[in-house]
């Protein structure tokens, strides 16, 4: 094992303007240049914060208390600047749009570059070096902003290889993406590390990682909790602390399997189905009543950006007491669809009724009351300087604040202790739990969520999983925008499966999913859930 090149020693760290509120506690820490960490534990237990140790970002940016030392290759972090740190540790943030201010692909990789003082030739030599290593040299002439997701965050994970980082420090990388760009992101980062770069991943979906990564560490409340190989011995504890595992890992565990399988092919090839655990599965949901009124009815709705269509004769009904999930690959439309219910985009041709009003002579303003939207990136939404005002908010201005509802609205998403603080503050995961609070406070006809889950860790999606249950009993009218199918398979009624601006299926979970050409269509690939049922229904080993 190569030298300690990360290591933290009694590590506390407290924002500014955080009450004196340890976010980091104590950490001791040891990282080796050539590991292929995981860093994982509930939302707020200090993972973002931890990583921004490691490149200078705190102290030095983020200020706020900093007690103990963080040391890179034997460098105090406090003693240098960013700028110092800048091509040892690199990062790539979350939401990659914040890191992306070039014109270009080329300029974005060149940026940091130049800034090193290279030479015009290494910086070109850096540059397709690493484009050809990300395997984005047909993007190079692009503007990084007209890219999809998945692309952006190859860009930036570009910008920063060609640095010649020891160690690339990622934050919850795949939260944003689709399956498809998450299996070319995954492989990147597996040749990544194979040509001697170490890699540290901050990241709640433990299905996507756990089967690269050579060690996890868990954090809770601001401690490290666990620390040790991906192997049966750590996964028996790990959802103490927040942490869902794969599928298979439950049903293992629920065997009494000694080698527990991390993903459903390695369970299936040991496994006998005379006592398979079907009520680890999910169970299909009881629809609607029949005669349950329609809330929301799109009817041959396409849009325009442009001169360019982006939807594509939108045709479908939402009932109440139902959970409508979107589902599609990154740019399939979904939120662009749901951006044409509450007006932000007018539909070019059909009509668009929610709870029987025709949305086209109605302000975006006054939609707000019928339509309560939480969107992927929350940061666009927050305009108050604390986290009580901006739930409140909304519901103050459409008169309709009931307090006790709010109130019951902040102890489900654990926001009692965020309340005085400023939203923009917050850990990326906590501002969604804000937008949500926010966009429910009204007690909108229509609840749209887009990508709820992305971030968050196991307490909060099954905190959620039972609000939608709760509220679609009280006649509530949901949509959910999401890739996260395990997710929507459970909570959700039906699907509309979209891909390039069109539904391409729509049904019951397990009915979308044996579309085998329209889930190809959209890129999206079954659930683990659902690939058991098929294994065990035709007795096929792999799929």
């Amino acid at each position: 094992m190569s030298p300690c090149y990360i290591e933290t020693d009694r590590l506390r760290y407290a924002y500014r303007g955080g009450q004196g509120c340890w976010v980091l506690k104590d950490i001791d820490l040891q990282i080796h240049s050539h590991e292929y960490l995981l860093i994982c534990g509930a939302s707020g237990s200090g993972k973002s914060t931890l990583c921004r140790t490691f490149n200078g970002l705190i102290p030095h940016f983020y200020k706020g208390t900093l007690h103990g030392s963080v040391n890179i290759a034997g460098i105090n972090t406090a003693e240098r600047s960013v700028g110092d740190l800048f091509a040892t540790v690199g990062m790539v943030f979350q939401n990659p749009e914040v890191q992306l201010f070039n014109q270009t692909v080329t300029r974005e990789i060149a940026f940091g570059l130049e800034s090193l003082g290279l030479s015009r030739e290494e910086i070109t030599s850096r540059i397709g070096e690493s484009a050809k290593i990300i395997e984005i040299d047909h993007l190079l002439s692009r503007s990084p902003h007209e890219l999809s997701g998945g692309e952006q965050q190859l860009v930036a994970l570009a910008a920063i290889l060609a640095l010649k980082p020891q160690i690339i420090v990622l934050d919850e990388p795949y939260a944003n993406l689709d399956p498809r760009n998450v299996t070319r992101v995954r492989g990147v980062l597996k040749k990544i590390h194979q040509n001697g770069t170490g890699i540290i991943i901050s990241e709640h979906r433990l299905p996507l990682t756990i089967r690269d990564v050579q060690r996890v560490v868990v954090l809770h409340e601001g401690k490290i909790a666990l620390d040790g190989r991906p192997e049966a011995p750590l996964f028996k504890d790990m959802e103490t602390f927040g942490v869902e595992l794969p599928l298979a890992v439950h049903i293992g565990q629920w065997l009494g399997l000694k080698e527990i399988p991390v993903d459903v092919e390695a369970l299936y090839n040991g496994l006998s189905f005379e006592n398979f655990p079907t009520n680890l599965l999910p169970a299909p949901l009881d629809l609607p009543p029949v005669d349950a009124s329609v809330v929301l009815a799109v009817e041959q709705v396409s849009g325009k950006i442009g001169k360019k269509t982006i939807l594509e004769k939108i045709d479908f009904a939402l009932k109440r007491g139902e959970c409508l999930a979107i589902v599609g690959a990154n740019g399939a439309g979904k939120t662009t669809l749901i951006k044409h219910l509450n007006g932000l985009y007018r539909p070019s041709q059909g009509c668009i009724r929610v709870d029987g009003h025709d949305t086209k002579p109605l302000k975006v303003s006054q939609l707000a009351r019928y339509v309560g939207m939480a969107f992927q990136n929350p940061n666009g939404q927050f305009f108050k300087l604390t986290v009580w005002d901006e739930i409140v908010v909304g519901a103050q201005t459409l008169d309709c604040y009931d307090e006790s509802w709010i109130r019951e609205l902040v102890e489900l998403f654990r926001l009692e202790p965020l309340l005085k603080r400023a939203p923009y503050r917050l850990s990326e995961g906590e501002k969604k739990r804000v937008a949500f609070a926010a966009a429910l406070a009204a007690k909108p006809a229509v609840l749209a969520l887009d990508e709820p889950t992305a971030g968050q860790d196991m307490f909060f999606r099954n905190a959620l999983g039972r609000l939608l249950d709760r509220l679609c009993k009280y006649g509530q009218a949901v949509l959910l925008i999401t890739q996260d199918l395990s997710f929507a398979e459970r909570y959700a009624h039906r699907w509309l499966l979209m891909a390039a601006g069109e539904i391409v299926a729509q049904g019951r979970p397990d009915e979308v999913m044996a579309d085998e050409h329209a889930m190809n269509r959209a890129g999206l690939e079954p659930t683990d859930s659902f690939r058991l049922k098929m294994m065990r229904a035709g007795g096929v080993r792999h799929v």
